[in-house]
């Protein structure tokens, strides 16, 4: 495994941030012998399909400036005129074939690693110049594998050439017979068969080449453990930030629920694990509405600021666990419990007009039991 500056063990994939910057970068994957291939391959097709018709045109075009007559050859402008017309014939019979170049040479390399414009790969980098960096480069296993791949194809074109001239040795010696013409039209036709079959040949180093390329084009962008680690905090946050964040969040949550104690027309409670805060009225709402809710340390300071508030405070166990696990502020109330919470209610409200009322038995309200455990939910 690769190791980092630190000596880490670069044991871990590029994630997507590390490969988009690359991108940015210009960092992608390219295969040279891919695109040599292409293009050696269009070039012989080409010569082998347009080649005759382009090699009249062009000995038509030969001798059309060699054969100047005297008027022409002796005035200056019309000899520069002359040239001129030749340029634009020459660039007419060459443009197809430069333009099929260049389209391979541009859409070649995006075969391995796309289309990629990176403006920050356009900007000077003084740190390539640097000697002492560039020395050490020459001795690089990349530079090592580069003279490898460079020896190998040496020997497979050598190879390949010899088989081609053994194979096609009875026709060479044939064009010694021939017409020169003749002998040169079959002679161009053997060149362009044989440059076709060695560029062939070269789709073997290219097989190779792109995987290699895609593979140390990973192994660059490979990542350390604490690399993927800081990634994640700057992409999704500081563990220990976050947790504080959301720690004042929930404690700034609980300060404007407890401020809506005061407001409640009542207060039930479990008696001391869970306080639900109601509040009612006929003439706004349609059913009690939950104001704030809590458990434990919550529940205590809701109960210690309805005493002091003069909120009225009962001791309905299960029907506090049942608004505690169902109900949720700043919502009604669940409509199985109305009846429940309108016994409550009305108890409360003939205690405010000063009647002199027995207190209903809290423990005996008609909650359903399911909704009493913290599987429940509200309907």
């Amino acid at each position: 495994m690769a190791e980092n500056q630190e000596g880490q063990e670069k044991s871990e994939q590029p994630t997507e941030k590390r490969l988009r910057e690359a991108r940015e970068k210009g960092q992608i994957p390219r295969s040279k012998e891919l695109a040599t291939v292409l293009m050696m391959l269009a070039a012989g097709v080409y010569f082998l399909v347009l080649g005759p018709g382009v090699m009249t045109r062009f000995d038509a075009l030969m001798r059309e400036g060699l054969l100047l007559d005297r008027q022409t050859a002796f005035d200056m402008h019309k000899a520069f005129d002359h040239i001129i017309a030749l340029f634009v014939e020459a660039w007419h019979i060459a443009w197809p074939f430069l333009l099929i170049m260049t389209v391979i040479a541009i859409v070649s390399p995006i075969v391995v690693g796309g289309w990629n414009f990176a403006p920050k790969a356009l900007a000077p980098n003084f740190s390539k110049l640097n000697p002492i960096t560039g020395f050490g480069k020459l001795f690089s296993l990349r530079n090592l594998l580069e003279l490898v791949k460079a020896l190998l194809k040496v020997l497979l074109i050598g190879t390949v050439s010899v088989l081609v001239i053994l194979q096609l040795e009875s026709q060479i010696f044939q064009l010694t017979k021939l017409s020169l013409l003749n002998a040169l039209a079959n002679a161009g036709e053997l060149i362009v068969w044989a440059f076709i079959i060695i560029s062939l040949s070269l789709i073997v180093i290219a097989l190779i080449d792109v995987p290699y390329q895609l593979w140390e084009h990973t192994r660059q962008l490979m990542m350390t453990r604490q690399e993927v680690k800081e990634e994640f905090k700057q992409r999704e946050g500081d563990p220990q930030v976050k947790g504080r964040i959301r720690q004042l969040q929930r404690e700034m949550a609980q300060r404007r629920m407890l401020q809506k104690v005061p407001e409640a027309d009542v207060v039930i409670t479990n008696p001391t694990h869970f306080a639900v805060a109601l509040k009612y009225d006929p003439d706004t709402m349609r059913e009690p509405v939950v104001l704030a809710m809590g458990a434990d340390l919550i529940a205590l300071q809701m109960r210690t600021l309805a005493r002091k508030h003069g909120v009225p405070v009962v001791e309905a166990p299960a029907l506090a666990r049942a608004l505690y696990y169902n109900a949720r502020e700043d919502a009604p109330i669940p409509w199985q419990l109305f009846r429940a919470v309108a016994v409550v209610l009305a108890y409360i409200y003939q205690l405010r007009e000063g009647r002199a009322v027995t207190p209903p038995r809290f423990d005996q309200l008609p909650v359903p039991p399911e909704m009493t455990q913290p599987t429940g939910q509200a309907r």
